[in-house]
């Protein structure tokens, strides 16, 4: 058995949402624990678009995806929060004592005293492409994610998808692979309009080849061989590679939340808006996973969101405690808990 962890606060989902819920937790003097089934913490900022700018964020007129987030744990660096990443929580449920057990796929266990749900919307798997016997080769010659172009240099390389991601690895390895073919369903794309321009300059330069059409199977050889490609004009086409790269987007799913009995609407937890609160006290909702009437899907909306639920999650866990709002400009508490409280200068002679 797993030692239990006892906490204060479990927050499931380490997006920009989770991340500023530990900020105004910590505001508070209340700890937490943060738990993601991604292997990083940036949820769809870094999963999605890490170098895409945002441009309304309050008093960043541009900030990048993955700048914010790196801004974020900066910001909550103060409070220790404890990150437990590559981790599905799959179990909650709640005790006779209202506290409740948590566990996670990968065998960790929590008893705490409230969960806030920031999961976006749901967990982020890979839309995988749809080839026959092409999963057993997902991690070594398949891959859906890259972390290391250098990886693919020298390499026979194939490239699925027609949006921003596609076409930005597909300029990036041209001339730097052994080969490369772009496959795409439909001569449209989804991609910014100039690197559309730049792919089509390399096609007409000898250094891409563009496929219309879908993949079908594995090429027949002894483990991975290559794909065959099946054309919008019928032909077959038979592509030796090295490796395959596809991207096709992530697919959210919202796994075991639906299982948690909780109420849900579309897909989403539904929430009041005094406390974000689901329908299960002691279980708070923030962020994209939520829903109420007037939602407006922004990261600005979640910290919004985070900072009610913080107020409401001090109340659940100690009802007998007078709240007090305090200013982070001028209260010396505050400033003690980010650790920016000024040392008191001796007094002469003393």
């Amino acid at each position: 058995m797993s030692t239990v962890i006892h906490t204060e606060v479990v927050i499931i989902g380490a997006g920009p949402c989770g991340l500023f819920q530990v900020f105004e937790l910590g505001l508070l003097g209340i700890k937490a624990h943060l738990v993601d089934s991604l292997a990083n913490v940036g949820g769809q900022c870094t999963e999605l678009y890490p170098e895409k700018p945002i441009y309304d964020i309050p008093a960043l007129p541009v900030c990048g995806a993955q700048e914010l987030i790196d801004r974020l744990q900066q910001q909550i660096a103060p409070f220790e929060p404890v990150l437990h990443l590559g981790q599905e929580v799959t179990q909650v449920s709640k005790r006779d004592d209202g506290r409740f057990d948590v566990a996670t796929a990968g065998g960790l266990q929590f008893d705490a005293g409230a969960i806030v749900i920031a999961g976006g919307v749901g967990s982020f798997q890979p839309r995988r492409l749809g080839v026959e016997g092409l999963d057993v080769y997902e991690g070594s010659q398949v891959f859906y994610r890259v972390r290391s172009a250098a990886d693919f240099y020298g390499r026979r390389l194939v490239i699925f998808g027609g949006g921003d991601s596609a076409l930005d690895w597909a300029l990036e390895l041209a001339g730097k692979a052994a080969s490369l073919t772009l496959v795409h369903r439909r001569a449209e794309f989804r991609a910014a309009p100039a690197s559309v321009a730049r792919m089509y300059e390399l096609v007409a330069a000898g250094r891409i080849r563009f496929i219309e059409g879908v993949a079908d199977s594995l090429l027949p050889g002894e483990g991975f061989a290559g794909l065959v490609v099946r054309g919008n004009d019928g032909q077959q086409h038979e592509l030796p590679a090295d490796a395959a790269l596809a991207f096709f987007g992530l697919a959210p799913k919202l796994g075991p939340i639906a299982e948690w009995g909780l109420e849900l609407e579309k897909k989403a937890l539904k929430v009041d808006t005094e406390k974000f609160q689901t329908t299960v006290p002691g279980i708070f909702a923030v962020g994209d996973i939520n829903t109420y009437p007037g939602k407006k899907k922004l990261i600005l909306s979640g910290f919004h969101e985070a900072a009610l639920a913080a107020f409401a999650i001090q109340a659940h866990l100690y009802p007998a405690k007078r709240q007090f709002l305090q200013y982070t400009t001028t209260s010396p508490l505050m400033h003690k808990r980010l650790g920016v409280a000024e040392e008191t200068t001796p007094a002469p002679g003393a």
